[in-house]
């Protein structure tokens, strides 16, 4: 047993190494050095780079006002954005509590009804981007606040990449217990597993990452890789759109943001479990296969060191739980690595053993609501 845990430490400290590089490798989003945008050429005169700032806001009543309020208090400074709003048949008064926080200064639309064979958020970002004329549109969650300098940070990155996707994962406040166990494993994912450099530098859509809480995307290259009707029917839009646009011949880029966008993407247990059941089957392309590959790791590396040590433990046999700690210690070190780029708490790093059983319980779920008379429910609507 002490060749598994021996084996298990090397391949973390491993891993540990690859995440400390990784990490580096995201550009930060309004980033000291990072060129100012003002104008862009337009047949040899100028005009002032124009930005949609784009929510599609479903029941939202709890989040929309305070997300406005950020929206358009990082409106300022001479940067010239129009902000819409879609409500997306709402129940609660999102729509009004919208307009009265826009005070005039945002478009308040009413969506249309759900047309067979679309998903409910990209039926949303598509009519917003119809109703869009900004060079950039910049997708947002209600959930989503900005700093006060997110937008213009926003717009030097995009005039920096001159075109395609700008996109990254805000930094996530929790608050119940499952919230604190598994949101902060979205960005553990990425830099655990994704080479951050080929995000941009690679044409393989394989090599993507994307957070729909914040996608940044130039008019044209939406056109091109054909918008969120491209993309209908996918439950995991933000990644479908991603890899659309590389297909298309765009770039996506892959950028820290945590010092300018923060988000609380659920509020309990409940709204965990539902929003991850829904994504994460879908989001390992609905492979049984690779999902029980992804499980076994997951638990060889992350779940077995901190229960051998329990057992050790509770046996009177300390001794032989040095391996297993040390796997233990080097897997709690990546996860602090990866929580650091998230600008997590330091503790949240001991949360992993627990996080990763989690994690697998709801992704057992995801894969059986995907088997006939399964299902998921979000917001009022239900997925198959």
């Amino acid at each position: 047993m002490n060749m598994f845990f021996q084996a298990v430490t090397g391949i973390l400290l491993l891993q540990l190494l690859f995440a400390i590089w990784n990490a580096a490798q995201l550009p930060k989003l309004g980033a000291a050095g990072t060129r100012a945008v003002k104008a862009l050429p337009v047949q040899g005169g100028s005009r002032a780079l124009r930005l949609s700032v784009l929510i599609p806001a479903r029941n939202e009543a709890d989040n929309i006002g305070e997300c406005l309020t950020s929206v358009l208090a990082s409106s300022t400074g001479g940067i010239e954005a129009e902000i819409i709003v879609l409500d997306d048949s709402s129940t609660d008064g999102t729509g009004a509590i919208a307009a009265a926080a826009g005070g005039g200064r945002v478009r308040v639309l009413q969506g249309c009804e759900l047309p067979e064979g679309w998903l409910g958020k990209s039926h949303a970002c598509a009519q917003l981007a119809e109703a869009a004329g900004g060079d950039w549109l910049l997708f947002l969650d209600a959930d989503v606040r900005l700093q006060p300098k997110a937008l213009q940070a926003a717009l030097s990155a995009a005039g920096a990449a001159g075109g395609g996707m700008i996109t990254g994962f805000p930094r996530q406040n929790t608050g119940s217990w499952l919230e604190r166990l598994i949101v902060p494993l979205m960005v553990f994912t990425i830099i655990c597993h994704l080479p951050i450099p080929l995000v941009r530098a690679s044409r393989d859509p394989r090599f993507v990452a994307a957070h729909g809480g914040f996608i940044l995307i130039h008019r044209d290259s939406y056109d091109s890789c054909g918008g969120h009707a491209a993309i209908r029917s996918e439950l995991v839009d933000d990644m479908a759109l991603a890899r659309a646009v590389k297909r298309s011949g765009g770039t996506v880029a892959l950028m820290d943001i945590t010092e300018q966008v923060h988000m609380r993407m659920y509020h309990n247990a409940r709204e965990v479990w539902s929003g991850y059941r829904k994504n994460i089957y879908a989001g390992i392309g609905r492979s049984p296969v690779l999902l029980l590959a992804v499980l076994i790791v997951y638990w060889s590396l992350y779940v077995l060191p901190a229960a051998a040590v329990l057992y050790y433990g509770l046996s009177g046999s300390p001794g032989a739980a040095l391996w297993p700690a040390a796997a233990l210690l080097a897997g709690m070190a990546v996860k602090r690595t990866s929580d650091a780029a998230g600008r997590q708490p330091v503790w949240f790093c001991l949360l992993l053993p627990a996080g990763m059983l989690c994690l697998s319980l709801i992704a057992v779920a995801s894969w059986r609501g995907s088997r006939p008379r399964g299902g998921y429910e979000w917001k009022g609507r239900r997925y198959g």
